[in-house]
């Protein structure tokens, strides 16, 4: 029995397909082994979700029943690092142990078919041999089997661990040069990672304590750096430490340190302890400055200038500074590599020219926005890089204040983030070609309907109802579909009344007679609200249609929307309509439909009332159900 994922492309085909040795493992792979059973016998969507994810460039994988049996493709591959292809088509807990209750969780929720995207997810990986933070952008989507029953969750990978590690490194960075700027006579610097009790300095700090500037640079235990302080000052120092942990507030202290040859030193140590979300202290970095002589104070300002320059040319990002009226005096080497421009041709007002001409302005604007406010500066924009092509980057900058909170300095820098925001591109094409797919697969649906119909005619009455509900969430589908010209992420045209609107246009055809209206306070509803909602509009608009409002040529329907608190109330009222009478049961495919997708889709309630001037449906659903995916969707700017 073939096992290939195409087994009708030839030999030259499958030989090509083939170069990409994440699916020829695929290929060779013996699938009857596990739960999955051969590949012929896998559900048709599956066998299509798992050849787009093969030639995708974008890292994704699959967790597929509910074992999560992992398939990737060759981007995940390398992501996995040595762990590929030993974890390949095994269960996902089994795979990655160390992150067994995580991947259990999305496995579970791939099963009840949810989706999830998390953001600069920390998780601690062992691809090389020990555990490593690893930083991700995860994007779980549901899989459905030919049935449109839930089978797993495919998910988008994307590492940006280099970036928030660059991150981090340079909020530490500019942390230290605002401590530096502020003080004189500056000794050193240190960083203690409380958590881990490991203190890093520089090594003229450390000479000063006695210590190993190797030794200090890797980080040693704070009672090593304690133990040099004068016998008469420990105790008091540990005590202002302790209350700096406790207190949350800055750290200041004036001490004597004997050094190793006896010399006595007056130090004058600042800091500033920083908590993690739960208000624990996680860092503590500061500055040491030696007060006993001054004739140092030059020397100790020349040598932390020396050391501004020096990190700011080692470090990756682009690094400039400007006057407070925004003149810019200084840039790092980073700038000078990037751009390939002369040393000093940039200075003033000329780093614009470095800009794309259809960033200028843009980027103008929010820089004299920024030296007017003095808030923080931050934008992306195209600068043009040594090779003549133009590369985007992200810039930052913070102002520098003085005692007075008088700027007087601006400190940014630049990021190259061109490879990142390709990525994004490439994931927005995977999400357009995947909104084409289902929307195909809603016309393959109607077809087979509609061919069954016509060779079973008994059953044309169930397949139009099936047709008209499948229309309904082929609406629903345009109206939250990314990427496309008809759907938008602007919030008015992603309320409720635009999809009902949209829902409702075969009953208000009239413009001088609107049968159907909304009325009450909006609200706007994303892509995992819009198909319960759908679903139910289009079952009460087709009841009424046969029995209701909308049966007689003066019936209306008013539809009213009213946010309490964490509910959201929907009505339902129909006016004008023939008489009706509550039926014996209501448990028709149709109630059942609209409880399935109110009660459990939404974690809503729907309460019928028959009245003598006609059916009125009240519903209630938590407000955060209407707009459960946007929560989880960080917000981007560009």
């Amino acid at each position: 029995m073939p096992r290939s994922l195409f087994p009708l492309a030839s030999p030259e085909t499958r030989d090509r397909l083939e170069r990409d040795q994440t699916l020829k493992l695929f290929n060779a792979h013996d699938w009857g082994a596990t739960p999955l059973g051969p590949v012929p016998g896998w559900p048709e969507s599956l066998k299509g979700a798992v050849r787009l994810m093969m030639v995708a460039s974008t890292p994704m994988a699959m967790l597929v029943g509910e074992q999560g049996i992992l398939i990737y493709n060759q981007g995940y591959a390398e992501f996995a690092g040595p762990r590929h292809p030993h974890i390949f088509g095994l269960p996902a807990e089994q795979a990655w142990p160390e992150i067994a209750d995580f991947n259990r969780s999305n496995i579970e929720r791939g099963m009840r078919g949810e989706g999830l995207t998390l953001l600069r997810q920390e998780l601690h990986l062992n691809r090389h041999g020990a555990p490593e933070p690893v930083w991700l952008d995860l994007h779980y989507s549901p899989m459905l089997d030919d049935a449109g029953e839930p089978m797993g969750s495919v998910c988008v990978v994307i590492d940006i661990t280099d970036r928030v590690t660059a991150e981090k490194a340079l909020a530490r960075s500019e942390e230290r040069l605002s401590l530096a700027l502020g003080g004189s006579s500056l000794v050193g610097t240190w960083d203690w990672d409380v958590v881990e009790n490991r203190v890093t300095a520089d090594d003229r700090f450390a000479r000063l304590y006695g210590l190993d500037p190797l030794r200090a640079g890797v980080g040693v235990p704070v009672e090593e750096f304690i133990a040099a302080i004068h016998p008469d000052d420990a105790e008091r120092v540990r005590s202002e430490i302790e209350a700096a942990l406790q207190s949350r507030g800055d750290y200041h202290s004036e001490y004597r340190v004997v050094s190793t040859d006896g010399t006595v030193h007056w130090i004058v140590a600042s800091g500033r302890v920083r908590f993690n979300g739960e208000g624990a202290p996680v860092r503590f970095p500061g500055v040491v400055m030696d007060v006993s002589e001054q004739k140092r104070i030059a020397e100790a300002l020349a040598e932390s200038e020396l050391r501004f320059r020096t990190l700011a040319d080692t470090m990756p990002q682009m690094i400039w500074s400007t006057l407070p009226d925004g003149y810019h005096d200084y840039y790092n080497a980073r700038w000078y590599e990037f751009t390939g421009v002369p040393v000093g041709t940039t200075d003033g007002a000329a780093w614009n020219a470095i800009f794309h001409p259809d960033d200028q302005e843009r980027a103008w604007a929010v820089w004299r926005d920024s030296l007017a406010t003095g808030e923080p500066y931050e934008i992306e924009y195209r600068l043009r890089h040594h090779s003549g092509r133009y590369r985007w980057t992200l810039g930052r900058a913070l102002p520098i204040r003085d005692v007075s909170g008088t700027i007087v300095r601006w400190i940014g820098t630049c990021t190259d983030i061109h490879e990142s925001r390709q990525s994004a591109q490439e994931r927005e094409l995977v999400a357009q070609e995947l909104s084409h797919r289902i929307k195909n697969i809603f016309a393959v649906l109607t077809g087979i309907i509609s061919l069954s119909a016509r060779s079973n005619p008994e059953a044309k009455p169930f397949a139009d109802q099936l047709r008209q509900r499948i229309h309904a969430l082929g609406e629903a589908h345009d109206f939250v579909r990314p990427h496309t010209n008809l759907s938008s992420t602007d919030e008015d045209t992603r309320k409720l009344s635009a999809l009902i609107q949209r829902l409702m246009r075969p009953y208000n055809e009239d413009a001088s007679q609107q049968r159907v209206v909304f009325t009450g306070q909006d609200t706007v509803v994303d892509d995992a609200a819009a198909t319960p909602l759908a679903l139910l509009f289009h079952e009460l608009a087709t009841n009424a249609a046969k029995y209701g409002a909308l049966s007689t040529e003066g019936g209306r329907v008013e539809i009213s929307g009213e946010e309490s608190g964490e509910i959201y109330r929907l009505v339902w009222r129909e006016i004008d309509g023939p008489p009706i009478d509550m039926p014996a049961e209501n448990t028709g495919f149709g109630t059942r439909l609209v409880g399935l997708s109110v009660e459990g889709q939404m974690r809503g309630k729907v309460e019928r009332r028959w009245k003598a001037e006609g059916l009125e449906v009240m519903v209630e659903v938590p407000a955060e159900s209407l707009i459960r995916s946007t929560r989880l969707r960080a917000a981007t700017t560009s």
